[in-house]
């Protein structure tokens, strides 16, 4: 196996499904010779091409769009946005037309488009570029989310997302592009979308989590161990459709769970999570589901950011909770 970070990772899940199928096409600001600003697709207008690898003016709108049309004739389009916080522009090709296709033409029409974007706090990035926009999109009926949190689940994700007959939201987390290497399979493989993973096993509180804040909760967890309590962590990967079944397993085991999102607290992920454990684990719980997570303000400036972010500390301080309900 290969040493990747999650930069290389995805970059070869795209190198992978370019060659696989010459259907793949990938747009976007700078994507090409460039490589993206954060080099994602370095190397792959060079070995694939202008047709198949190219860049957009800027409007995210138009790359939403022509991501539309493309997947309706056919193609499997690779769109990049930029930075989340730009999606704005382009809510009404992703979340109206792609999303709705399939219902709106009664199964004749798919759109089979990924749209992948990088957000995430702690790198002291600018204004839109950083926000956590997952609950928007997951909101919305017919398209997937995805976050992964580790090289070889984001490989694996993104060809079964790329070869998913239905749009996909792929968010990619700024902070984990470099964080660290793993092995990662070479050539083709698949994780499957909407199956979380037992990351680490517990028997005293269950920690519902994904993207960066899997690696909050293990640190959180490491410092818990040491004071007797086992903690279990789940990473959901697939934030919509969740994977309730793996979190009510382990809820039937520890009897507790937090969720932990670096989203603001109100209306996401974090509170679709507990709302399904209510309405289907209510009984094996001891103590409320508790979230941490950001508060409910706008994604600060880069000075005060890390004040922002859920921390380990703030993980503990949640599982001591419940713990002693």
């Amino acid at each position: 196996m290969a040493q990747m970070n999650m930069k290389e990772a995805i970059r070869d899940a795209m190198r992978v499904e370019l060659t696989r199928d010459p259907n793949v096409l990938i747009f976007g600001e700078d994507v090409g010779n460039v490589g993206g600003v954060f080099r994602v697709t370095e190397g792959l207008q060079k070995e694939f091409g202008e047709e198949r690898v190219f860049d957009t003016p800027l409007a995210e709108s138009a790359i939403g769009g022509l991501a539309f049309g493309l997947g309706v004739q056919g193609f499997r389009p690779i769109a990049e946005i930029q930075f989340v916080g730009f999606i704005f522009e382009a809510l009404d090709q992703i979340v109206i037309q792609a999303a709705r296709l399939r219902w709106r033409s009664g199964g004749k029409y798919n759109a089979p488009v990924v749209f992948r974007t990088p957000f995430g706090g702690g790198v002291k990035a600018a204004e839109l570029h950083t926000d956590s926009l997952e609950g928007l999109i997951a909101q919305s009926p017919g398209i997937k989310v995805v976050i992964p949190s580790n090289p070889y689940d984001a490989k694996g994700l993104l060809i079964a997302s790329i070869r998913d007959n239905d749009p996909v939201f792929f968010m990619e987390h700024l902070n984990l592009y470099h964080a660290f290497r793993a092995e990662v399979p070479e050539g083709e493989y698949t994780v499957e979308l909407g199956k979380a993973n037992v990351v680490r096993e517990g028997t005293d509180v269950s920690i519902i989590t994904y993207g960066l804040m899997v690696h909050t909760a293990t640190k959180a967890a490491d410092q818990l161990e040491k004071e007797g309590i086992k903690v279990e962590i789940i990473d959901l990967r697939t934030v919509s459709p969740i994977d309730i079944d793996t979190i009510v397993a382990s809820i039937k085991k520890t009897n507790r769970a937090i969720v932990v999102q670096e989203a603001q607290k109100s209306s996401g992920v974090a509170a679709e999570v507990i709302a399904q454990i209510n309405e289907k684990a209510l009984l094996h719980l001891e103590a409320p589901v508790l979230r941490v997570a950001g508060p409910d303000t706008i994604f600060p400036f880069a000075q005060i950011e890390d004040t922002w972010i859920p921390t380990p500390a703030r993980v503990i301080t949640a599982v001591k909770k419940v713990m002693e309900f």
